[in-house]
């Protein structure tokens, strides 16, 4: 396997973490004008656009969390969208994964070095044999062409016979040596974690993250989303307008990679979270276990709203890894039909940025980018 030199990232992010207790001794007197400039700036992007609906969570070590919820669960017939409104967060579930298999391998349930068959024989009659790592899926870099079977998770073709047809398809490199970015080969977390703890991955979800930070409205799968009628239903836009489309189960079977379900009450939690201000729930060692930048992806730097500011791309455990305008970020998006999800967390600024809509735009990219902007002006022209 190739390395690069990820030692200083590493420590880095163990650093900028551990100084949240510090900021957070001081108060920002201005931080709530700034963020409800923000949300007004938001909400009227998303009226211009007729977005059906969305829901923001800002965190601040320094100040309260700021919540603001618009529009509503459907264009036609839905509720207003409040805080406790569920939406599916699609790949920002991966977030989940890889926070769930840092702190199992932090409390050494779990080997992230150790081979997948080690935990899943049927790899050892592949061309993977023992070369694949329980890492290498959580951050694509098993090998495989990217988004490998996407496609059959969209039909009715069941998860397990997936996974099946997955194991003879040949790698298009070593594990290691190329970014590839999936959503099958990623899930498998699901089955090493069941194989290493007998729990599953969702009673991990439950017990690890959802029950012990109150997150009470977070789940996991399809029928959890529908229990009640406070969900945000998904939107495909039309010629002319916003069309609310079926809720479609087919993601689900993907449940680490796709499958949680959120209020923007619940995403300002798991930011906190991020940001250290729950250690006996995600110590900071795990937190840095996490982040570590195991998978360079330099195709991120070439982003047509990010390019001119980044300096440096890579993927961690479910998290990726910036050097935006020489700030590390750590984020992750979101899409599958019908929504789009984006989570920032800015770990030397001790803030945190959630943004989760009931409709498939291309506006979240300029939004989440309008609030780096924003932040990093903001607070770098508080140290002047």
């Amino acid at each position: 396997m190739k390395y690069f030199n990820t030692l200083p990232f590493y420590f880095f992010a163990v650093l900028l973490i551990g100084t949240h207790l510090q900021a957070s001794a001081s108060i920002d007197p201005d931080w709530e004008a700034f963020v409800k400039s923000y949300g007004r700036y938001t909400e009227k992007k998303l009226k211009i656009k007729k977005i059906p609906g969305g829901a923001l969570s800002i965190v601040n070590s320094q100040a309260r969390d700021y919540i603001h919820t618009m529009g509503n669960t459907k264009v036609r017939g839905g509720q207003k969208i409040n805080p406790h409104t569920r939406f599916r967060l699609a790949s920002v579930s991966k977030t989940f994964a890889g926070s769930l298999a840092a702190k199992l391998a932090n409390e050494q349930r779990l080997n992230l070095y150790l081979p997948v068959s080690y935990y899943l024989p049927d790899f050892k009659q592949t061309g993977y044999k023992d070369d694949l790592k329980v890492f290498h899926i959580l951050s694509h870099s098993s090998g495989l062409v990217p988004n490998a079977y996407d496609n059959l998770i969209e039909s009715r073709m069941g998860y397990k016979d997936i996974v099946e047809k997955l194991l003879s398809v040949k790698p298009i490199c070593d594990p290691g040596d190329c970014y590839g970015y999936q959503n099958v080969m990623f899930s498998l977390i699901d089955d090493v974690i069941l194989k290493s703890t007998n729990k599953t991955y969702s009673q991990w979800l439950n017990e690890a993250f959802f029950t012990p930070l109150e997150m009470n409205d977070a789940s996991l799968g399809y029928d959890a989303m529908v229990q009640d009628n406070n969900y945000a239903h998904p939107h495909v836009r039309g010629k002319k307008r916003w069309y609310s489309a079926r809720l479609k189960k087919n993601y689900y079977k993907v449940a680490p990679a796709a499958g949680v379900n959120a209020s923007a009450s619940d995403m300002a939690i798991w930011l906190n979270a991020q940001l250290g201000q729950y250690p006996s729930v995600l110590s900071l060692d795990a937190l840095a276990t996490q982040t570590r930048p195991y998978t360079h992806t330099k195709k991120e730097r070439y982003r047509r709203v990010w390019r001119e500011h980044m300096n440096e791309a890579y993927y961690g455990l479910g998290w990726r890894v910036y050097d935006y305008d020489d700030e590390t970020l750590y984020y992750h998006s979101g899409w599958v039909q019908g929504y789009r999800s984006d989570l920032v967390v800015f770990p030397h600024l001790n803030v945190g940025f959630s943004l989760i809509l009931n409709a498939e735009t291309g506006l979240i990219n300029e939004l989440t980018t309008e609030f780096i902007d924003r932040l990093l002006a903001y607070k770098r022209g508080k140290k002047q």
